[in-house]
């Protein structure tokens, strides 16, 4: 064997010509195959750099012949980089695959059928079947733990011959083989197929649950967590079965290894949802925290896996960390990445009673000199406040502070978190407007200029010089972006009803109304406009009721994931689905989703929020346009219900139903009856000449000159004036 470091020379950029002579040379003078082997390092380094060594195909097969087996390890790395390439000159293989695949060396046999798995190509594939099948009950473990994966290549190249050859009830006769590695082989290609959206399903029943576990202390680090993960394929019928199955594999979580420990808390999480026993459940959330505190401890990457893991786990079970909230205060060296991380989680586990020691490590950050962690500790600071009304009174003193350094980022966080603890405990604060007021001028982004005319424009009545701080921002005001051009209209709007007798505060309004009807071109900034301009001219007293309504007090619920969500997402702790908290099929393409199973076993508050899993979509083969044409709009509808048509002509009228179908679902939001959808249709039926003719009633009227009162019984009812208001 040679040693590290030795083999650095062969990786130079070679010529083919020169590999060809001496492949060629070697053939002659080479008894003991060093040259031979030489060559093959330089072209295996060659490929390991990119450089195309495809036209040495066949003179690289004739070495299959050398019985040495470093030589056909480099040939069949060689034939696995340029098999696919070459599928006329492949043949000229397969009578070697066929000798090797009969060898009485088992790391050749296994070489073999491995290398012939990585080529699917028809004639290698042919070649493969018979021998894998071989293969699969060799004597020799290792031939079997190989040829368990190949099974997952076949499937992938050609699923209908791997599943009518019979190789899947052979892959799950192998989970039960005597051998450990072996077992968590076949596990691994049975999960990997069964992940398919065409794939076979893979579950798991109490008696094979059991046979896995049995495997799982003899398997290695990587066949632990195959074996681990296929445990979510088990549906608990039973509490005592996810109890006891939880007890056994709750020593994993003291594996060194940061991957099994994370599918071990996986399988842990997903089996209390089928547990009873609350004293259990609070012994497994108990042995869960200090594994997930010894993974801070390693690195950066690491630790931000772990965080993002984290971030969902205390979300479902927060007694797991309850205690350690010091765990995650920042170091000085940790990256930023890792420190949005942790705040976020501090955020998370703060409450009354370490709801100073928190604050006064987010004051701390405050003063830290990277911007965007700074921004985010301060914004953390209001968020405590309205998390923790026992700590409101300090977290608004510490903003306050913050403010008077002056600094300019801090100054606008403390106004967009200030603003928002105003809601939430309204008539309370109110004192620190004319701190606030007094560092307008610092304010230069959009989010904090906003959050500041909102203040300004909900006490207008108690701050004297509204209408002159309001017309110091207007100067800007067709220069300004949308979101701070919706909070001027809506301040000047709430200024006037507040001071309505103000000469200034007519002036204003008259100004920013014309300004948002007709120099504006954002649709929503134009018709906000003209509906506060209607108001206004109609009836002001029922506009100062709608637009100075009593707010509802925001809460923190909408920081929290919706509970079905979250369920779901904790089956992917461990993955990328759990670093991005989106389900894998949002971001990866022909992924399956993972949901909860209903049992008899499964908790009733799982069962409230469980969200069934969407059927898989394949893709279609031919791209159609939903929804009909206009000419055919009207005649369509009387088509699809007759009764009478012939098979030769279904397909190409039975193609926009269920389009048409799910746009009157949705529009509406429930299903129309049976009287509705007979009118729809005589109402299409009227002209079906004029493929203009019901554009009127399309458009909502919005045709006709004069406006029309809607009625009672028109599509929408009420529903449009809400959206109209709000």
């Amino acid at each position: 064997m040679a040693q590290p470091g030795q083999d650095a020379k062969f990786f130079q950029r070679g010529k083919i010509e020169e590999f060809r002579a001496d492949l060629q040379a070697a053939e002659t003078k080479d008894k003991k195959f060093v040259k031979r082997k030489t060559v093959l390092k330089k072209i295996v380094a060659n490929i390991t750099m990119g450089n195309d060594m495809s036209p040495l195909f066949t003179d690289v097969v004739q070495c299959l012949g050398t019985p040495l087996l470093e030589i056909k390890k480099m040939v069949y790395l060689f034939l696995v980089s340029y098999g696919r390439s070459k599928p006329d000159q492949i043949h000229m293989v397969i009578p070697n695959f066929l000798q090797d695949c009969a060898d009485r060396n088992p790391l050749i046999r296994a070489l073999a059928i491995r290398t012939m798995s990585y080529i699917p190509i028809p004639v290698v594939t042919d070649a493969l079947s018979d021998n894998l099948r071989h293969c699969l009950k060799d004597r020799d473990a290792y031939v079997r733990k190989t040829a368990a994966i190949c099974v997952a290549k076949l499937y992938s190249a050609d699923p209908r011959r791997a599943e009518k050859g019979g190789f899947v009830e052979m892959l799950r006769d192998l989970m039960l083989d005597t051998n450990a590695t072996v077992v968590a082989n076949a596990v691994a290609a049975l999960s990997e197929i069964g992940d398919r959206q065409d794939g076979v399903i893979f579950k798991l029943n109490l008696a094979t649950a059991n046979k896995l576990l049995a495997a799982l202390g003899e398997s290695s680090e990587w066949g632990q967590i195959y074996i681990l993960d296929s445990l979510l394929r088990y549906v608990p019928s039973r509490h005592a079965d996810a109890e006891n199955m939880a007890e056994r594999i709750i020593i994993q979580l003291q594996h060194a290894n940061s991957a099994v420990v994370l599918t071990t808390i996986k399988v842990i999480l997903y089996l209390m949802n089928y547990m009873e026993n609350r004293r259990l459940m609070d012994y497994c959330c108990k042995k869960m925290g200090p594994p997930l505190v010894t993974l801070l401890s390693s690195g950066p990457e690491v630790q931000y896996v772990a965080l993002r893991n984290i971030l969902l786990i205390i979300q479902r079970r927060p007694a797991v960390l309850k205690n350690d909230v010091r765990v995650f205060f920042c170091k000085y060296n940790d990256p930023i990445y890792v420190k949005l991380a942790k705040l976020e989680i501090m955020y998370r586990l703060a409450r009354a009673e370490n709801a100073n020691e928190v604050l006064a490590e987010l004051q701390e950050y405050a003063s830290e000199v990277d911007i965007d962690f700074v921004r985010k500790a301060v914004r953390s600071i209001g968020r405590l406040a309205i998390k923790v009304e026992a700590a409101a009174d300090n977290c608004i003193k510490t903003l306050l502070n913050l403010i008077e350094n002056k600094v300019t980022y801090v100054v606008q966080e403390a106004v967009i978190v200030i603003k928002d603890v105003f809601r939430r405990y309204p008539g309370k604060y109110e004192g620190i407007i004319p701190t606030l007021c007094e560092n307008l001028d610092s304010l230069d982004e959009p989010e904090s200029k906003a959050a500041m005319i909102w203040i300004i424009g909900q006490f207008a009545n108690r701050i004297d010089n509204a209408e002159d701080l309001l017309d110091d921002l207007l100067y800007t005001f067709l220069e300004e972006s949308v979101e701070v051009q919706l909070a001027l209209l809506t301040a000047t709007v709430k200024g006037f009803i507040y001071k309505s007798t103000s000469e200034k505060a007519k002036e204003l309004v008259a100004k920013v109304l014309k300004w948002a009807t007709e120099e504006v071109d954002n649709p929503d900034l134009r018709d906000r406009g003209f509906m506060y301009w209607r108001m206004l001219a109609i009836n002001p007293a029922v506009a100062g009721e709608i637009v100075l309504a009593e707010k509802p007090p925001i809460t923190t619920d909408s920081d929290r994931m919706d509970r079905g969500a979250l369920d779901q997402l904790l089956l992917h702790t461990g993955t990328l689905g759990s670093i991005y908290h989106k389900n894998p099929e949002t971001f990866i393409r022909n992924a399956t989703g993972k949901a909860l199973t209903d049992s008899p076993a499964l908790n009733a508050h799982s069962r409230a929020v469980l969200i069934p899993l969407a059927a898989a979509q394949l893709p279609p083969s031919i791209v159609r346009v939903p929804g009909p044409g206009p000419i055919e709009s009207h005649s369509t509808p009387v088509d699809l219900l007759a009764t009478d048509q012939p098979e030769g002509e279904a397909g190409a009228e039975e193609t926009p139903q269920p389009a048409q179908t799910s746009l009157l679902d949705d529009e509406d939001g429930e299903d129309l009856g049976s009287d509705q959808e007979d009118e729809a249709v005589a109402t299409a039926g009227k002209d079906s000449r004029d493929p203009y003719s019901n554009l009127d009633g399309a458009f909502g009227n919005y045709i006709a000159d004069e406006p029309k009162p809607m009625g009672a019984n028109s599509r929408g009812g009420r529903h449009d004036d809400d959206d109209l208001l709000f």
